[in-house]
């Protein structure tokens, strides 16, 4: 692992610390797709926001890779996103030499981080070339929505609310347990294969609570939101300098989970519970989204990958496409998505007890 991490500091060493492209000599450092097709795979349906964000980034990573081979997204949905990355772990570089990368997601950072027993795979042995922060809305249909008094959701308990969850051990935890400190009853059906399927619940009348990721909520939600068939509720928020939890800069007018709690008899944003959704939060968002080459990628890949990644992000149109498809996020490579990818995949011993006893006792879940 130590010669590892050597390596790929060399191969990103080209690069400065304020995030530039790679100076032009280290391009002959790179390899060269040229002719080549390119697969992402991404471990969910091509309904939600992983899907939504891979198919943003594709063409523009394809213009930006040495050579502009073909990006071609492919979906391997199953077990909440742990099929896919098994798979992956099984996937060796010398057998692609470049022509495969993953995404992962907050669904599949959870359960290794938990030790569920169905993950083989190991974040360890493979190589982000970026990470995407991301937030969240939770949303409701119009007569719920309308129950609420400003901030405060006490109305809301009376209500038997049904929500599509990919499975309680993934990110879903992050509302599941919100939803529970604000005191609402929700049951989940669980076996979801995407978040986008939980949207599509929504939308069938089938399910009367759900929550997005940013860019699922941009592209699939929004729409709802504007014919009056949905109403946000509150964000998840986001992280400032400091630690603190504060509004979304994607959703700024929307209140955080933070506010909506404090203002909700019942709801401490302080304690032992408060303490372990705010860390698995920090774990599933500020990095959720992440591009791995798998194990056994060379230095030269790596750099290729992540300078192609920096091209992308130089574009002078890229603030402007990626808010309203991704909103106003981090994207990070080099340094900054190895820091991204450590916070990713680990949590405080106190948060990952608590969340063990809570997942026994509330869904009948054993990860020990």
């Amino acid at each position: 692992m130590i010669l590892k991490k050597l390596a790929r500091q060399l191969a990103l060493g080209v690069m400065c610390t304020a995030g530039a492209l790679v100076p032009a000599q280290a391009l002959a450092e790179g390899i060269d797709l040229s002719g080549k097709t390119v697969e992402w795979v991404i471990p969910f349906s091509e309904t939600g926001g992983s899907a939504k964000w891979a198919n943003f980034y594709a063409p523009l990573l394809s213009e930006a890779l040495p050579g502009q081979p073909t990006v071609v997204v492919k979906f391997m949905p199953g077990a909440g996103s742990t099929k896919g990355a098994n798979w992956f772990q099984n996937q060796d570089f010398a057998d692609s030499e470049g022509t495969l990368i993953f995404g992962s997601s907050g669904s599949t950072q959870f359960p290794y981080l938990l030790g569920d027993p169905r993950v083989r795979y190991e974040y360890g042995d493979w190589n982000v070339v970026l990470a995407s922060g991301t937030g969240g809305v939770a949303y409701l249909p119009p007569d719920l929505a309308s129950k609420m008094n400003g901030n405060d959701a006490s109305a809301l308990r009376d209500t038997d609310f049904i929500y599509g969850s990919q499975g309680a051990t993934r990110l879903d935890l992050v509302p599941l347990l919100a939803w529970e400190m604000l005191g609402l009853n929700v049951e989940p059906v669980f076996g979801i294969k995407g978040r986008g399927d939980g949207r599509l619940m929504f939308e069938r009348g089938e399910a009367n609570i759900d929550y997005q990721t940013s860019s699922s909520y941009l592209k699939g939600v929004t729409p709802l939101v504007e014919a009056g068939t949905a109403v946000p509720m509150m964000s998840w928020g986001a992280l400032n300098p400091d630690g603190d939890i504060v509004r979304d800069p994607t959703f700024p007018d929307m209140p955080t989970f933070k506010e909506v709690c404090e203002a909700t008899d019942g709801c401490e944003t302080s304690g032992e519970k408060w303490d372990a959704w705010k860390a698995f939060f920090i774990s599933g968002f500020p990095a959720q989204k992440m591009v791995f080459l798998p194990k056994g990628a060379t230095p030269e890949a790596i750099l290729t990958y992540s300078q192609a990644f920096e091209k992308v992000k130089a574009r002078d149109d890229f603030a402007e496409i990626s808010a309203g498809r991704l909103g106003k996020y981090p994207q990070m490579t080099g340094a900054k998505a190895d820091g991204a990818l450590q916070n990713a995949t680990q949590v405080p011993a106190a948060a990952k007890d608590f969340v063990v006893g809570w997942l026994q006792e509330r869904y009948g879940v054993s990860l020990k």
